[in-house]
């Protein structure tokens, strides 16, 4: 356990200053991998109905989660036999590929500076790289309301969710959350063809999800305190509008960054060609500005800190 909490603190740390780790293979890519392959070979074994792609869903959920957490917990088990300072080296690195906070905050800032160049198409295209919806269409308070969401929306999923993981469980949960959340990414549609296929992985994320985002909305609101910003207001959105979703964790962190900068964010949206209706989240107290997408950035690493605390807390008080 002592070891997990120093890799978890490296690992928060190297991310900080170095971001994603792009000079080595990421295992994200892996599962994402391992996802495709899965789904080709049960969609070709398994009958092209409503019930036979809900079972090839399933199986590969079940088959996805046991690789990406047997196979980390396998390596640091061998690497301990070794030495518990080679467990901790690679477990440190594991840990900086699961948590996302410097790439959330590198890509929506691609989405800023252009922006603030008035490179409407890039800023279309950069922002089209951290949401799933279709991005064409947008104007340039579009653009910037849609990377506000996905940096709110990401503080849990990216951030939060995975630290918790990582404090309970080590890398090999770790991992476990990010092929859950990876399945959703990629599977979690109501468009065929995954509306049939992606709905026990959507539901399950939405399952393990559940605390997390609700820790993290509350995280917030004490990163808002902090950094000044409208608490009392962060609070008021987030009872009203927190379930303004159709998941029921994604608009956990969405209400009180509304609440906190003041903004009315969500709204209807363009999904593979199709729009789905949405509720708004947030009272439009002024108009987005390019601004709004470094404020939420802020806000996400304060809430990040606040959650490394808690989790190196209560962790610590475990071990001694």
């Amino acid at each position: 356990m002592k070891w997990s909490l120093l890799a978890l603190l490296a690992g928060f740390l190297m991310d900080w200053a170095w971001g994603d780790p792009r000079s080595i293979p990421h295992p994200v890519i892996w599962i994402g991998n391992l996802i495709d392959f899965l789904e080709q070979r049960l969609r070709a074994l398994l009958p092209a109905t409503p019930n036979g792609e809900r079972l090839a869903g399933g199986i590969l959920w079940v088959l996805t989660t046991s690789a990406a957490t047997a196979l980390p917990a396998l390596l640091l088990y061998l690497c301990q036999r070794g030495s518990p300072w080679l467990r901790l080296g690679v477990e440190s690195v594991m840990c900086w590929q699961i948590l996302a906070a410097r790439s959330l905050e590198t890509e929506s800032m691609k989405v800023y500076d252009a922006l603030v160049s008035g490179d409407l198409a890039a800023s279309r295209q950069a922002v089209s790289m951290i949401v799933g919806r279709d991005t064409t269409r947008l104007d340039e308070a579009g653009v910037a309301r849609a990377a506000v969401e996905t940096v709110a929306e990401n503080t849990s999923d990216g951030v939060i969710a995975p630290m918790l993981f990582l404090a309970i469980g080590g890398a090999p949960l770790g991992f476990f959350y990010k092929a859950v959340n990876t399945m959703d990414s990629m599977l979690g549609y109501v468009e065929p063809p995954y509306r049939h296929i992606g709905l026990i992985p959507a539901k399950l994320d939405d399952v393990v999800n559940f605390l997390p985002a609700r820790l993290s909305a509350l995280l917030m609101l004490a990163a808002g305190a902090l950094l000044g910003m409208d608490v009392k207001r962060g609070w008021r959105i987030f009872r009203r509008d927190r379930y303004c979703h159709a998941s029921p964790n994604s608009a956990q962190t969405e209400s009180v960054c509304a609440g906190l900068l003041g903004l009315r964010l969500a709204g209807d949206a363009w999904y593979h060609g199709c729009l789905h209706k949405k509720p708004y989240i947030g009272d439009p107290l002024r108009e987005i500005t390019n601004g709004d997408i470094p404020a939420a950035c802020r806000l996400m690493y304060m809430t990040a800190l606040l959650s490394l605390a808690l989790c190196a807390g209560c962790k610590a008080l475990l071990i001694w």
